[in-house]
């Protein structure tokens, strides 16, 4: 899947937050007085519930039950046991995949309901999902299966509503809120985005630009993170680790998506801190954190690592 929609839209935080000039965190009282506290825990909660909805849903993260990495050459697809990829739902002979060097094209079985955007297909050419590139998904029943692509290697997934795991999921645990953890950091922004190349949970790279970057104290000590674009979404996207990483959060990386920033300054409230795609399902590839991005404090806010029940 292409990692820009990793994105879950968030609710904005209506409690401005106060910081001295180096954007020090000021303490939880001082932040946003008793009342103030509450709305923000409720709004937090908010954000939680919709969050967990999102990945329930019948096209959200949870969905998927099938993936692998494809080569050059042609591949059965159905559900019977001897195809070389073999999905959860469907007919047991959905067609054929051929992965060729500059085209992939997918070719009905006789007889079998396939469709692209609507329409039935018996042959056609797929364009594969990347960053900044939406795949030809087709549709079987109310599952889909569409190929990707992350760096130089191609793979497939497949999306079907009545994965178990949409049903089984209980829900992710995270740190107590804790408003100290709000910060507002100063924003330096480049001349010119920078480029970088980020590597997924698989060893791909994967291109992207740092349009600046966020500075922030805590404890009395400088920190620097260093946000990536997304395409078609003005949020800035930082990709981060820190002390808890490996322990008691995702060893790869934690997310968090930010508002642009305002009169210099944005707000990093590591209460939102996610896990990636890659954490709740082995049928996702995502970026983890670069060097730039690994923290040397102990972030004690967010989601924890996800614990599958299933």
């Amino acid at each position: 899947m292409a990692w820009r929609t990793w994105a879950l839209c968030a609710l904005i935080v209506a409690v401005a937050a106060c910081s001295d000039g180096a954007g020090n965190a000021a303490p939880a009282p001082t932040l946003l007085g008793a009342n103030g506290q509450d709305a923000y825990t409720r709004e937090l909660e908010n954000w939680r519930q919709a969050r967990l909805a999102a990945l329930r849903a019948a096209d959200g993260w949870l969905s998927y039950t099938g993936s692998g990495r494809l080569r050059l050459g042609s591949y059965r697809v159905g559900t019977a046991a001897d195809n070389d990829i073999s999905l959860s739902s469907g007919p047991p002979r959905l067609g054929v995949l051929t992965v060729e060097e500059n085209r992939i094209r997918f070719d009905a079985a006789r007889d079998v309901d396939v469709r692209l955007r609507g329409q039935p297909v018996t042959s056609v050419t797929l364009v594969p999902e990347e960053a900044g590139r939406k795949a030809d998904r087709l549709d079987v029943g109310q599952s889909q299966f569409y190929v990707v692509r992350t760096g130089p290697v191609f793979g497939w997934r497949f999306r079907d509503p009545a994965a178990p795991a949409r049903h089984r999921f209980a829900g992710i645990d995270h740190f107590p809120v804790d408003p100290r953890w709000r910060v507002t950091a100063r924003w330096q922004p480049y001349a010119k985005p920078q480029p970088i190349t980020l590597l997924t949970s698989i060893g791909t790279p994967l291109p992207a630009w740092i349009p600046g970057e966020a500075v922030f104290v805590r404890d009395g000590h400088q920190y620097r993170l260093h946000p990536v674009t997304q395409p078609n979404d003005p949020r800035l996207f930082f990709i981060f680790s820190d002390r808890t990483s490996g322990k008691d959060t995702y060893g790869g990386a934690r997310y968090l998506f930010v508002d642009p920033p305002a009169d210099g300054h944005l707000v990093l409230d590591f209460n939102r801190a996610e896990n990636p795609p890659c954490a709740l399902t082995p049928h996702l590839v995502c970026p983890i954190a670069p060097p730039g991005n690994r923290l040397d404090l102990a972030v004690n806010a967010g989601e924890k690592t996800f614990i599958s029940n299933w």
